[in-house]
C-alpha cells in the first residue's frame, strides 16, 4: 500500500516531546508532510535552536514510521525552530522580544556577569537571537567581559519622530549598560531612583528588533532596580546563580525567595552553581571542592528547581573574561562545553515554562 500523509501524522502523533509531556502533533510541531513513493520528508518545529534533546527526538521520528509505516521508508526529518514566548498580549514594551530571562544572586562575587556572558553568546552559537542588558548600573563589567569599554552607542530616529538607542553588538549579542555612558574609572554615584531611571531607559528607549532571549544582568541582592524589572517588564523567568558555600546560599535564597513571592510571582528557571569544584589545567581529571559540596543542589532540591549547571574554577575563564572573549567561544576548553550546556538547559527550562505556566505580565505593586 503506498505511504500517505496520513500515515505519517499518525505514527508521528506516538512520538512525544520528553519536557512537554505531549505528542508532536498536538503540540504543532510537525509541518511539511511529502510523500514521494517510500520518500518520506518532514519538519519538525523545536520550541528553541538550543534544544538538548534534538537528535533524541529525531530518532523517535525515524523510529515511529519504520515500526508503524513501513519499515523500508527513506526518512529524511528537517529541524528548525521557532522559540516560544511567554509574553501576555496586552504587553507593548520590547514588544519584539519573546523571553525575558533575569540573571540575580544574592551576593556580588559569584560570578552572575561571567554567566550571563557566555549564557548569552552560548544561545547565541544555538541559533538564537539574544540581547542583553547590563542592570548592574553600580558595577558594570558587561563591557569589559565582551571587549568593549570603548564602543559608544548611537541614536536613530524611529517613528514617531523618537529618538532611539542602538545598542553595541558583538559576538551576535545586542547589549546596552551604563559602562557605555560613564568612563571606565568613574563611579557612578546615584540614588536608588536615578538607577531605576537608566534601566527604564534601557528598556523603552533602546532599539532592540527581534529577539528571542533578553538577559538581564542584575546587580547583586534585592534592591530598587530588581522592582523596578518586574514592574517595568514581563520576566519570563529568573536564573539564580550562586557559589556552593553556606553564606552565599543564604543570600541566594533571598534572591530566589524575592521572586517566589505572591506579588512579585516570576517563575525560577532553576540554579547555577557557579565554582563548583576547580580543575587545573594540568589534571584535567581531577575536581577539588574548595567552597564546599553540592551546595546548588541542595538548594535547588529545597525549593523544588531545576540545578541547571556547575560551573568550575578554571583559569580560562577568568583570563578570558578579562580579555574580552568569553570562554564558550574557545571550543577547545572543556570550560566551553559546560556554558554551552547551561544555554541547553535554560533554553529547555523557558521552553517547559512556556508550555505549562501562565503568560507572563508586568507585575503591579501596590505599595
Amino acid at each position: 500500500m503506498a505511504i500517505t500523509k496520513e500515515d505519517i501524522l499518525k505514527a508521528l502523533s506516538y512520538v512525544e516531546e520528553p519536557d512537554l509531556g505531549k505528542d508532536l502533533v498536538t503540540l504543532n510541531m510537525i509541518e511539511d508532510v511529502q510523500v514521494d513513493g517510500k520518500k518520506v520528508s518532514f519538519t519538525v518545529i523545536l520550541t528553541t535552536p538550543a534544544c538538548p534533546l534534538k537528535d533524541l527526538i529525531r530518532n523517535a521520528c525515524e523510529r515511529a514510521i519504520h515500526t508503524m509505516v513501513d519499515k523500508e521508508a527513506e526518512v529524511t526529518v528537517n529541524m528548525t525552530s521557532r522559540v516560544t514566548s511567554a509574553r501576555a498580549d496586552n504587553s507593548d514594551v520590547v514588544n519584539g522580544v519573546k523571553n525575558i530571562i533575569a540573571i540575580a544572586s544574592g551576593k556580588g562575587g559569584v560570578g552572575k556577569s561571567t554567566v550571563t556572558a557566555n549564557l548569552a553568546i552560548g544561545l547565541a552559537q544555538a541559533g538564537a537571537k539574544v540581547g542583553l542588558i547590563d542592570a548592574d548600573i553600580y558595577g558594570p563589567s558587561i563591557p569589559t567581559m565582551f571587549g568593549v569599554v570603548e564602543e559608544r552607542p548611537h541614536m536613530i530616529q524611529g517613528d514617531h519622530g523618537k529618538n532611539y538607542i542602538v545598542p553595541v553588538e558583538k559576538y551576535g549579542i545586542k547589549m546596552m549598560s551604563i559602562g557605555f555612558l560613564t568612563p571606565p574609572d568613574s563611579a557612578v554615584i546615584w540614588r536608588g531612583p536615578m538607577a531605576s531611571s537608566a534601566l527604564k531607559q534601557f528598556i523603552s528607549d533602546v532599539d532592540w528588533g527581534e529577539l528571542d532571549y533578553l538577559l538581564l544582568d542584575l546587580p547583586p541582592g534585592t534592591s530598587d532596580i530588581h522592582l523596578t524589572m518586574v514592574q517595568a517588564l514581563p520576566v519570563t523567568g529568573a536564573v539564580i546563580v550562586t557559589t556552593p558555600q553556606q553564606v552565599a546560599l543564604a543570600d541566594a535564597t533571598k534572591g530566589l525567595q524575592m521572586f517566589m513571592q505572591p506579588q512579585i510571582n516570576v517563575p525560577v528557571l532553576g540554579i547555577v552553581e557557579n565554582m563548583a569544584y576547580f580543575t587545573p589545567a594540568e589534571l584535567p581529571q581531577n575536581k577539588y571542592f574548595i567552597f564546599g559540596e553540592g551546595g546548588g543542589q541542595k538548594l535547588a532540591e529545597k525549593y523544588q528547581v531545576p540545578l541547571l549547571g556547575q560551573i568550575p574554577i578554571v583559569q580560562s575563564i577568568r583570563e578570558s573574561g578579562d580579555e574580552g572573549t568569553p570562554v564558550v567561544l574557545q571550543n577547545d576548553s572543556p570550560a566551553s562545553g559546560v556554558f554551552k550546556e547551561l544555554a541547553q538547559a535554560v533554553a529547555q527550562q523557558v521552553s517547559v515554562r512556556n508550555a505549562t505556566v501562565a503568560k507572563t505580565k508586568i507585575v503591579e505593586i501596590k505599595n
